[in-house]
């Protein structure tokens, strides 16, 4: 079943955590503390003009709904305030050279892979439309880059992002193979330079680490580990079960998709499966084209947690595969995404997690229909 969100939004989740059935409202607050802030302006009368053409309304200035959503389970929270979507940025606007700069293909390396890129010590692997390259300059010892055929990063195909981790998956056995001890696969995708890619042309990046798997993976493995001893319940499970019963999950197949209530960014999705199997493939892409096609994401970051390879002396069991993709914002923006609020605080967003639901909860009909 597909959730209908109409009418419900970020401004209003404590309304709608209050009208939740008592198990649901009682496993919210178990995983999620929530505040709701007035922020008090005091415009002078000069503003009124100014402020009725920009924010619609001099009253929406004046007091401010701030919604304050902290996951008590993993640490990570997100205020939301719904006037931040209006605030004026001074942009460039987009242009014929902008598309030029991106299709550019004359002095492309990742065009030419074996001739201009570096294999790893036990060679390439192809799959159908993706090859793997060493990184020249890696984050950690086994660090390889997933190069597409197509040049164009936002052509997607559903075949292309399965290759994308059907090839990510067979590097990382073939690394754990030749070194046991390298057991711990990152896959990550930074798609244009606003998600910090310093190559234009469509690529993604798994990397593999020994002892322990990178920090943020390891949070949340230790605090799903400590939901459990708590709670007596599997943490991933029931952050789903909250999400549904706001109407901010979606299945596909097995893979269920969750706009995130504490994103770290614009538009943060998370998508949860037990397997990295053809559902959860079959989901990222749909997450991806609903991103580009209908919320117009022209520069997005994305990351797969994942179980390790082999044994491990840390307890993984019922880890599930989760990806998180979110938004960098237009390509033509000259401030940056995150700053000190993001970086050592909390994260201030502005898109509703209920008009991203809307948007795929559109674009799963709409291929459904098909």
């Amino acid at each position: 079943m597909i959730p209908n969100t109409a009418g419900r939004r970020i401004s209003r989740l404590d309304d709608l955590v209050a009208a939740l059935p008592t198990d649901d409202r009682l496993r919210f607050e178990r995983i999620f503390h929530l505040q709701v802030t007035s922020g008090q302006t005091v415009p002078p009368e000069t503003m009124s003009s100014w402020l009725v053409d920009q924010f619609g309304s001099v009253d929406s200035v004046r007091a401010q709904r701030i919604i304050r959503v902290t996951n008590l389970v993993t640490l990570e929270g997100t205020l939301f305030n719904e006037l931040r979507a209006l605030r004026p940025i001074e942009a460039p606007p987009a242009s014929e050279e902008l598309e030029a700069r991106i299709s550019h293909r004359e002095t492309c390396a990742f065009c030419h892979p074996f001739e201009q890129t570096p294999a790893d010590p036990m060679g390439r692997i192809r799959g159908k439309m993706v090859t793997t390259a060493s990184n020249v300059a890696k984050y950690d010892g086994w660090h390889a880059v997933l190069i597409a055929d197509e040049h164009y990063p936002l052509s997607l195909t559903a075949e292309l992002v399965a290759d994308y981790l059907d090839v990510a998956q067979q590097w990382a056995a073939a690394v754990h193979q030749i070194d046991p001890e390298a057991r711990y696969p990152f896959f990550l995708w930074n798609c244009l330079w606003r998600s910090g890619a310093s190559i234009i042309h469509g690529h993604a990046q798994i990397a593999m680490t020994r002892g322990l798997h990178y920090a943020r993976v390891e949070s949340w493995r230790q605090a799903a580990m400590r939901y459990r001893s708590r709670h007596g319940s599997d943490y991933f499970a029931d952050l789903i079960v909250v999400h549904r019963s706001l109407g901010l999950a979606m299945d596909v197949g097995t893979a269920t998709i969750l706009p995130s209530l504490t994103p770290f960014k614009e538009k943060e999705t998370l998508i949860v499966a037990p397997v990295l199997n053809h559902d959860l493939k079959r989901a990222l892409y749909h997450v991806l084209q609903t991103l580009i096609e209908r919320l117009g994401v022209q520069s997005f970051n994305l990351a797969l947690y994942q179980p390790p390879l082999g044994d491990t002396p840390e307890e993984w069991t019922g880890f599930p595969y989760v990806f998180r993709v979110l938004d960098r914002g237009p390509l033509t923006l000259p401030t940056s995404d995150v700053g000190a609020m993001e970086f050592f605080a909390q994260s201030v967003v502005a898109t509703d997690p209920f008009r991203v639901a809307d948007a795929l909860r559109a674009e799963l009909l709409s291929t459904n229909e098909t």
